[in-house]
């Protein structure tokens, strides 16, 4: 085992019965795994779906995995792996490796799927579902809330896993949205910007936007407040002003 590629294993086969039962599959779906380790819940996800794609990246446990005729192994790194060229899929079930958390979740929200249901390392997760004014609320809050349902399903003890990691964990679902939660004039621009404003989250508004923006601050809001005091939402309105004060 390696702790080096962040695999930490499911040794609880109740847990991985919870995570397919929480995606509800059925053998409609065809569903991607991305690191299924020693495979308990790869063989659980065999039973109920149609298909299942497991992508992992050592080679050993690829190798070694026992599996049914319906599971596809591919061994590759998962942020390689280019979506459109495998077999599509509609759902995901993994217990996913912590170290790519971020990647790999904005990477699925830039495909189109039915649900997601994944397993995160515990403060990861914490800041996933973050509301505005709590000590979790941040960058990565702001920017899934924009794409996708996010919610809270079970928690996870850190002894379900070998080698046992220092964190708890928990049961995360994930839902893309038809379209963003709210509408921005440029998504780069918006990123950019919740990506400085999170920067420097002990500021007021009005001092960040002086710090990096050559802008009259008139008509624009929320200047005595705080990015953590902002809902995504506001924030998108920030953006939107900020953007035409620029570009016209």
């Amino acid at each position: 085992m390696s702790t080096k590629l962040g695999q930490n294993f499911l040794i609880d086969k109740n847990i991985a019965i919870k995570e397919v039962n929480f995606a509800n599959i059925s053998k409609n779906d065809i569903v991607l795994e991305i690191g299924p380790g020693n495979g308990i819940l790869t063989n659980i996800l065999a039973e109920k779906a149609k298909k299942v794609i497991a992508v992992e990246i050592d080679k050993k446990l690829a190798e070694n995995l026992v599996i049914p005729d319906n599971v596809e192994i591919i061994n590759k790194d998962i942020l390689k792996v280019d979506f459109d060229k495998i077999s599509k899929f509609n759902k995901i079930v993994s217990n996913l490796p912590y170290q790519i958390s971020s990647p790999i979740t904005f990477k699925i929200l830039n495909y189109k799927f039915d649900l997601a249901v994944l397993i995160y390392q515990k403060e990861f997760a914490d800041r996933l579902i973050a509301q505005p004014g709590s000590k979790d609320y941040s960058r990565l809050s702001v920017n899934i809330f924009y794409k996708a349902n996010c919610k809270m399903l079970d928690n996870v003890s850190k002894t379900c896993f070998i080698p046992q990691p220092k964190v708890d964990s928990r049961i995360i679902r994930l839902i893309p949205r038809d379209k963003p939660a709210f509408y921005v004039i440029n998504e780069e621009f918006f990123k950019d910007l919740v990506k400085i404003l999170f920067n420097h989250r002990r500021k007021k508004i009005n001092t960040i936007i002086n710090n990096n923006y050559n802008i009259n601050l008139e008509t624009i809001p929320f200047l005595e407040n705080r990015v953590e005091d902002l809902s995504p939402k506001n924030i998108g309105k920030l953006c939107n002003l900020i953007y035409k004060k620029i570009y016209g």
